[in-house]
Parts: C-alpha cells; sequence; structure tokens
C-alpha cells in the first residue's frame, strides 16, 4: 500500500476545514486536525485523527500544514473586545504553528495560510487581482495581521501561500443557509445600493484549490480563492430568487442592516471588493462552477 502523506490542519472541525479534511482523506492524504480541547471526542477514522495541542502530535514527516483556524465573524455582535478577539485567534494559532514549525528537523512541503479579499478593503468597480492595494478598514486590519503572522514561516517551509478567501457557498455553512429562509420567502432584495460587489466561491472549488496548492511546486505566494465571475449583491439576490422561482423584492436599508448587526453589516455586507482569481487561473486550475447560476444549480 502507498504511503500517504501527512497534511495537519487547523480549523478543520468548521464549515471548511471539515470538508477539506474529508477531501483529502478521499484523495489519498492522511490528515491529522488540531482542533479545540471541547471537539476532540470527534471520532477519527483510519487516516483522519485529531489533537487537542500541537505537543499531542506524533513526530513524522509533515507534507503540508494548512492553517485555517479563527473565530467565526458573525459569532456575536462586533464590539472592540469581539474585533481583538476575531483578530487575536487568527494571530496567536499561527503564532503557535510557527514556532512548532522551527522544531521539526525536516521541514514541510508547504505551508497553506489562511485569509480573505477583506485584505483588500473596500472597492467600488475597480477588478481586483493579487497584485492590487489595499485599503484600510477592520477587515483589512484583520488580514494584513493575520497574513503578516503567516509570512513568519516562509523560510519554515520550502513554499507558502496565503489564501484570500470570498464568500464560500455550501449547504451546511457559510452564508448560504442563512440566505435561504428569506430568499423562499421573496424577501431576498437589495441590501443598501445593492451594487456592492460579492466575490463568491463555491465550497467545492475551495477544496479543490486548495489541494492544486499543495500539489503544485510552482505555486508560492497570495492566491485569491475566489470564482472567476464575481457579481453584486443584487445580482446574487436575484440570481438565488431565479433558482428558488422566487421574486427578490423587499429591500434592506442600509441603516436597518447597520442597526441589526452593526459594523458587521457596514464592512462584511454593505461593501465589498470585485476580485479575479488571477493566479489560480494562471496556473491552471479549472473551476468546477465558475459562475453563479452554476453553482446555485449544483447546491440547490
Amino acid at each position: 500500500m502507498t504511503n500517504r502523506k501527512n497534511i495537519l490542519i487547523t480549523g478543520g472541525t468548521g464549515f471548511i476545514g471539515g470538508h477539506l479534511s474529508r477531501y483529502l482523506v478521499d484523495q489519498g492524504y492522511a490528515v491529522t486536525v488540531l482542533t479545540r480541547a471541547e471537539a476532540i471526542h470527534q471520532t477519527g477514522t483510519e487516516h483522519l485523527a485529531f489533537v487537542a495541542a500541537l505537543a499531542d502530535l506524533q513526530p513524522r514527516h509533515w507534507y503540508g500544514v494548512i492553517n485555517l483556524a479563527g473565530e467565526p465573524l458573525n459569532k456575536t455582535r462586533w464590539s472592540q473586545a469581539q474585533k481583538a478577539q476575531i483578530i487575536n485567534s487568527r494571530v496567536a494559532v499561527t503564532q503557535d504553528l510557527t514556532a512548532w514549525l522551527r522544531g521539526l528537523s525536516t521541514p514541510p512541503e508547504v505551508s497553506i495560510s489562511g485569509s480573505a479579499v477583506g485584505w483588500y478593503g473596500h472597492w467600488d468597480d475597480e477588478c481586483l487581482d493579487e497584485d492590487s492595494p489595499s485599503r484600510a478598514g477592520f477587515s483589512n486590519a484583520l488580514c494584513a495581521a493575520w497574513e503578516t503572522a503567516a509570512m513568519a514561516q516562509a523560510d519554515l517551509a520550502r513554499r507558502l501561500c496565503i489564501v484570500r478567501l470570498g464568500i464560500v457557498l455550501g449547504n451546511d455553512g457559510g452564508s448560504l443557509p442563512a440566505m435561504l429562509l428569506p430568499a423562499k420567502l421573496g424577501l431576498g432584495g437589495s441590501m443598501g445600493n445593492g451594487r456592492q460587489w460579492w466575490s463568491w466561491i463555491h465550497l467545492e472549488d475551495v477544496v479543490r484549490s486548495i489541494k492544486m496548492l499543495l500539489e503544485n511546486p510552482q505555486a508560492t505566494g497570495v492566491f485569491n480563492l475566489t470564482a472567476p465571475h464575481p457579481v453584486t449583491q443584487i445580482e446574487f439576490a436575484r440570481t438565488l430568487g431565479r433558482q428558488l422561482h422566487r421574486p427578490a423584492l423587499l429591500p434592506l436599508p442600509g441603516f436597518m442592516a447597520k442597526l441589526m448587526l452593526g459594523e458587521f453589516a457596514e464592512e462584511v455586507l454593505l461593501k465589498g471588493q470585485r476580485v479575479r482569481p488571477k493566479k489560480l487561473l494562471d496556473n491552471g486550475f479549472t473551476f468546477n462552477h465558475p459562475d453563479l447560476p452554476t453553482a446555485l444549480r449544483h447546491l440547490l
């Protein structure tokens, strides 16, 4: 039997990480998930294990390390303390991983660290790629702190990739399930003016693109994990409505969104960025779900 390459994943019990862990096992890898102590009761399999601390890892050669851990953005209303926790939860895990990597006798082939398209800040209709500049704001501060912490691993693995995720669409997590009920009731209209760009990606293409980054020896640096065809928020609402055979009529004024969700609405829902996955495409990645109608048909 062929020996499986060992992958360590942090955040591997979350929405993206859970799917990624199972996908990589199915693709022939041996996956170990670093998870919180309260989640350690999860049942592993022959090629999927769970540990509560880096100190619990058995000595072995690690082919890849994937860091997706962090406090959920929408867990609770953003206070200054909560915003600090959102940042610190990502930076602290990344720093712990860096210290652990320094102690390895053989560096892994690749370290892949999470980030988000919020790194670019808020833009209007400009099309952004990995070479575009950023604009100030909390989303940028969060992602910049996370990426800066990850850059300390550049000399501790043969390759370092940073993945800037867009809005990830799936059936059992992320944003889509919360959108479905109002959309089914015909209430899924514009948020604010509806012209803000939503750079989205199907969950299946997320895990496939991360596997490509694991296996492509030329892949290094920042990669936007977004579909090739971003849409405005109102276009997203109308496309979802068409897929559900429901109108998208009732708008949510910006002030109401801010009243209900606070700064989260301002940073994540009412403003956005039009992001293109230039480096994924340049590296030959083919999307299974390149446009929103295709993605929603598959999911719904």
